[in-house]
């Protein structure tokens, strides 16, 4: 049986809008590649809140999952901070990504580079008792 797709409203800004919108690389993927919308430079134990140019419209009774690229944490050491990094339904602010650098030289980025993955997740909310 064939599920309805869930939408997720999308509006790009700036650099975002030179890019493609966020997509899954091949039929079975979990994750979308996010992009960078601005020039940085990641030093050796620092971190950065990188632009994407995103504003997601998340639908509620979900979630956006902010996860890292495995290929930057094995080339690089570059990763999520807060990983998973959640992205809340009533959330409509910019999507930005937290980066750290664990490796040993300065890591560039520039507009358009792949540096995260999101993945919409269902979200259950119980009551504690």
């Amino acid at each position: 049986m064939a599920r309805a797709p869930i939408v997720v409203k999308i509006r790009r800004e700036g650099e975002a809008q030179a890019f493609p919108l966020p997509r899954y690389q091949t039929p079975a993927s979990s994750g979308m590649d996010l992009t960078a919308s601005q020039t940085v430079q990641i030093h050796p134990g620092h971190w950065q809140l990188v632009k994407t140019g995103l504003f997601l419209e998340i639908p509620e009774g979900f979630e956006g999952q902010v996860r890292p690229r495995s290929g930057l944490a094995l080339k690089y050491g570059v990763t999520v901070l807060n990983a998973p990094g959640t992205i809340d339904s009533d959330y409509r602010g910019e999507l930005c990504i937290l980066l750290i650098n664990h490796g040993p030289d300065p890591f560039p980025i520039e507009p358009g580079d792949r540096i995260a993955q999101l993945v919409i997740a269902p979200v259950v909310q119980v009551t504690l008792e």
